[in-house]
């Protein structure tokens, strides 16, 4: 049998840590996934808020860095849950019990600031820098610093 699940998407809230009777640490969850189609009646995407429990150390690292909003991917299985609400009646929940956490987005995208270059990265004095090319290869010189440059000239017919 197989059981496994990947999702990803947005943390609908920051995640909720606890830890058992006997120590053991459990965080809890909410992924916000966006179908990949739109609902015919009303034109917009629809999307699914998926229920999440991670356990020990993967509980420890979601509680620690991850926050509402950030985009992750969990690797997991899913687990059909039975409990009682308050009023006795029997209800089943559907959740993913993750295996694994990962960030699908940087600490920047998260927090929508703008990129500074660490000091002593790329473009910083002593840096590397790529060697210029020759006159005649048809590269063109990156203007303004930018690492990425158009090239001038078709190379012809591709062999395959």
């Amino acid at each position: 049998m197989l059981n496994r699940i990947i999702i990803m998407g947005r943390l609908a809230r920051d995640p909720e840590l606890r830890h058992t009777q006997t120590g053991t640490a459990v965080a809890s969850f909410r992924v916000a996934v966006d179908r990949d189609f739109k609902d015919k009646t009303t034109g917009e995407k629809v999307t699914d808020w998926i229920d999440v429990v991670a356990w020990r150390n993967t509980a420890e690292f979601v509680s620690r860095y991850l926050t509402k909003g950030r985009l992750v991917v969990v690797e997991g299985r899913l687990q059909m849950r039975e409990w009682n609400d308050k009023e006795g009646n029997k209800r089943t929940t559907a959740e993913v019990v993750a295996d694994n956490v990962y960030f699908a987005d940087s600490k920047r995208d998260a927090e929508g600031g703008s990129y500074s270059a660490p000091s002593g990265g790329y473009g910083a004095p002593n840096s590397y820098a790529p060697p210029a090319a020759p006159a005649d290869s048809g590269y063109a010189a990156p203007a303004g610093g930018d690492q990425f440059a158009e090239l001038t000239e078709d190379d012809g017919d591709l062999p395959f």
